[in-house]
Parts: C-alpha cells; sequence; structure tokens
C-alpha cells in the first residue's frame, strides 16, 4: 500500500504538471498565429519610400505575405491537436467551420442578423441613393460590374481577401485552441483582443508618414481597437453558435462594405426622425433576434467547437 501512495504522490504534480504544459502549448499555438499576422505585411512595409496602402502593386504584395500566412495557419490548429490531450472528434476542416452540416443557414441568418443592426444605415442609404430599387437589381445582376469589380485591388482587399483570411485566422484557427482552455465565453472576449491589436499597423503608417497629430493618432487607435474588437466578439460568437466560417466572413465583407454608421450624417439628415428611428428599430431588432437567428440547432448540434468545451454551456445550446 505504501509503494501506491508513494507512486500517487508522485503522479499527482506530475500530472499537474504535464496539464499545464499542455495549457502553455496552447497559448504559444494561438500566440504566434496572430503574431505572423500582424508581422506579414509589416515586412513589405518598411520597404516603402512613401504610403501607398491602396496602390495596387501595395495591395498584391501584402495579398502575397496574408495568403502565405493564412494558408500555414492551419498548421498550427494541426500541431496544437496532435501535441496536447485534447481529444477532437470532428475532423480539422470542421473544427475550423469548413463543413456542409447546416450550411445555408449559415449562408443566411448571421448576414440577416448583420443587416437588421445595420437597418439605420441602409435606409439612410436607400433615401439618399438616387438609383430606383430596379436600377439596383439590375446591375447587381450585370456580369460586367461584377468583373469591373474584381479587377479593382481595394475591393477584392476589402470585400474578399481581408474577410476571408481575417476570419480564417482570428476565428477558425484561434477559437478551437482557445475554448478547451478558456471555455466559450472567454474565448469570445480574449480573441477580439488581438484581432484588434492585429490592426495597429494601420496606426504604425500613420505615425512613420506623420499623417496627422499624435493626439489625433492616438484617439483613432483608441477607437479603431475599439470598434474591431467588439466586431471581434460578435464574430466569434456567431463562429462558435453556428460552427461556420461562412457566416462571419460574409458580415465582415458586409461590414467593410457598409462602414461604421454615420451616425452625425443621420442626426442632420432631412427626414432624420424616420433615419433615426430605424437606427433604433435597428438595434432593438438585433438582440432581440441575436440568439433566435444563431441558433445551434439549425446548424448541427453540437456545433464542432462546442464539442472542445470544458463543461456544458449555453452559449453551445447545451
Amino acid at each position: 500500500m505504501w509503494f501506491w501512495s508513494l507512486m500517487m504522490w508522485f503522479w499527482s504534480p506530475m500530472m499537474w504538471f504535464w496539464s499545464l504544459m499542455m495549457w502553455f502549448w496552447s497559448l504559444m499555438m494561438w500566440f504566434w498565429s496572430p503574431m505572423m499576422w500582424f508581422w506579414s505585411p509589416m515586412t513589405w512595409f518598411w520597404s516603402l519610400p512613401v504610403s501607398l496602402r491602396d496602390h495596387p502593386t501595395v495591395i498584391k504584395r501584402r495579398f502575397t505575405s496574408v495568403l502565405v500566412v493564412s494558408g500555414l495557419s492551419p498548421l498550427f490548429v494541426l500541431a496544437w491537436r496532435e501535441f496536447t490531450d485534447v481529444r477532437t472528434g470532428p475532423s480539422l476542416l470542421a473544427l475550423m467551420g469548413i463543413r456542409l452540416e447546416g450550411l445555408i443557414p449559415a449562408v443566411l441568418l448571421p448576414l440577416a442578423l448583420t443587416m437588421i443592426l445595420f437597418l439605420g444605415p441602409l435606409m439612410q442609404l436607400t433615401m439618399d441613393c438616387p438609383w430606383s430599387f430596379m436600377d439596383g437589381v439590375r446591375v447587381a445582376l450585370d456580369p460586367w460590374f461584377w468583373m469591373l469589380c474584381l479587377s479593382d485591388m481595394r475591393w477584392l482587399r476589402n470585400q474578399v481577401v481581408a474577410p476571408l483570411t481575417e476570419e480564417l485566422v482570428f476565428r477558425a484557427c484561434m477559437l478551437p485552441m482557445l475554448v478547451p482552455c478558456a471555455g466559450p465565453l472567454a474565448a469570445i472576449f480574449t480573441c477580439p483582443l488581438f484581432f484588434g491589436v492585429a490592426h495597429f499597423h494601420h496606426v504604425i503608417e500613420l505615425l512613420r508618414f506623420r499623417q496627422g497629430t499624435l493626439a489625433g493618432i492616438f484617439l483613432s487607435a483608441v477607437f479603431q481597437f475599439s470598434y474591431t474588437a467588439v466586431f471581434g466578439a460578435y464574430t466569434a460568437f456567431l463562429f462558435i453558435r453556428t460552427g461556420h466560417l461562412i457566416g462571419p466572413v460574409l458580415c465582415h465583407s458586409f461590414c467593410n462594405y457598409m462602414g461604421f454608421p454615420a451616425v452625425g450624417t443621420a442626426m442632420e439628415h432631412p427626414h432624420r426622425v424616420g433615419v433615426l428611428s430605424s437606427y433604433l428599430m435597428g438595434v432593438v431588432l438585433f438582440l432581440l433576434l441575436l440568439f433566435p437567428f444563431t441558433d445551434p440547432s439549425y446548424y448541427g448540434l453540437p456545433t464542432p467547437v462546442c464539442t472542445l468545451t470544458p463543461s456544458p454551456s449555453a452559449l453551445c445550446g447545451s
């Protein structure tokens, strides 16, 4: 009996040490992935004589860097899965939100929810647009319009490459490694911090080329970090609730197109009451529909990332 007592005394701290090492490994995996993301555009940036962020050549260079980093990021998830004691039933692609089950609701419902949140800006855009509804439909169905968009490097960056690569790295790759360590709720609010910091290279550009006062750049940095962190928490919520990557990508692309709501312009709009009412209605409807539209039962229970939770969570529908 004394032998087994001695073995248990020895084994207990070893198990604790092993768990600590597994947690540390997970931490390192999801730390290096966003760091690579942040550094990739900077490798091109320091060689630029002037700020040419929107120049097609610069955009293509950054496409190359970001696509390489995004392509390598799933390897971090694979390494994490192989070298930790976390056992995953779903495949690597399913953990990253790339799956067919519940695909149609994942395409429609999160985007519809985000459009409801932007009801005010959409109403304002409709009132100020000189085109009729049918004109807009004809343009949307015109293949030449889409060919023009696809040939525009800025459009590709804002609507396709940035949403896809950022959601792949910061949601599809980071959340499966965060959830087993922190749980779904903490992961939703931790992941966006890295997403916000990763956008600081825009601030570095402003500082390097002295595009504004130091106070103005600082305020811009705080605003951008806050906005991207809140948005990142929202898309992380969508990813965990739906278990799909496509929903966060489409919502990200839509928000890039809409930009930050122009509340100041709405206050001065000729139809101010109607516009501001639509702003308020959009927020209220969004809060009411947030959980019903993201009910995990629409997307296949349990969603893959929720199989990694250390304990049952209401966010996962369990």
